[in-house]
């Protein structure tokens, strides 16, 4: 993996960038296309179609650019993961602030580019894509919900891109864009299902909307560390007894040149 700040920087930029113009920009085309159905009565069949285009708009980006750049940066695109890895000591400080300035000047730029694109009525209607809460939901479910579905993203990130003995290493972005696909089937109609504040600021900057904005970072960061936290120290940090190396039967496996015996 590529070490140089500001390569991995621009890598995570482009990443974050693809993730909310697509996302967002889905958001707003869905709203362009289902305008008419919604105003004659079809709002369900149009929710419905809609939320399968956000869902797979959102996942596809992500398996897409993790699979595209991963192998640079490591394909967080999301300040909560950057998080999860800074906690867990698996970036330095500084790195992880040039991830963070990437991330959410990327989320802006990408923000404004679709506001220039769509009309107003249509970014209006679908407020640039900003998360909100769905009706009837409280702020305090809010936040339960992102917490939640944030905890599977950053697990699952960390059990196939972070442990080098994941089963899916090999098709991570894959794992991480559905986990994400089904997070927002899920929480899409509660929350928004944004999982990651870039995804929240940049529509929340452009559209200059605020409403209830804390729930978008402190539940993603809260999920990210509980997640990030808890498989580090489950499965990435294991206390095991130095063994000697015996024949088959013992149990203990052969170690490679470097390496400690483990059963």
């Amino acid at each position: 993996m590529d070490y140089e700040p500001l390569r991995r920087g621009v890598a995570e930029f482009i990443g974050t960038f693809t993730l909310i113009f697509i996302g967002a920009g889905t958001i707003l085309t869905t709203t362009k296309l289902f305008g008419a159905a919604f105003a004659q009565g079809a709002g369900d069949t149009a929710s419905g179609l809609s939320l399968v285009a956000i869902a797979f708009a959102h996942g596809l980006a992500i398996a897409v650019m993790v699979s595209a750049v991963g192998h640079i940066s490591g394909g967080h695109f999301n300040p909560a993961i950057t998080f999860g890895f800074l906690i867990t000591r698996r970036i330095a400080p500084s790195l992880a602030v040039v991830y963070w300035v990437t991330q959410f000047a990327a989320a802006a730029i990408a923000s404004l580019l679709l506001r220039w694109l769509f009309p107003t009525a249509i970014r209006n209607l679908a407020n640039l894509g900003t998360p909100a809460l769905g009706r009837g939901v409280t702020q305090w479910q809010g936040l339960v919900i992102e917490i939640v579905l944030t905890f599977f993203l950053v697990w699952v990130v960390f059990a196939t891109a972070a442990d080098p003995g994941g089963t899916f290493k090999s098709i991570a972005g894959l794992a991480i864009g559905l986990t994400i696909t089904l997070d927002i089937f899920m929480g899409g109609p509660l929350t928004g299902a944004a999982m990651n504040p870039a995804r929240a600021f940049g529509p929340q900057l452009v559209q200059n909307d605020w409403t209830k904005a804390w729930i978008w970072y402190a539940g993603p960061v809260i999920g990210a560390t509980i997640a990030a936290l808890g498989y580090e120290f489950l499965y990435l940090r294991p206390v095991r007894p130095v063994v000697p190396v015996g024949p088959p039967e013992s149990g203990v496996i052969e170690p490679r040149p470097g390496e400690a015996s483990v059963t």
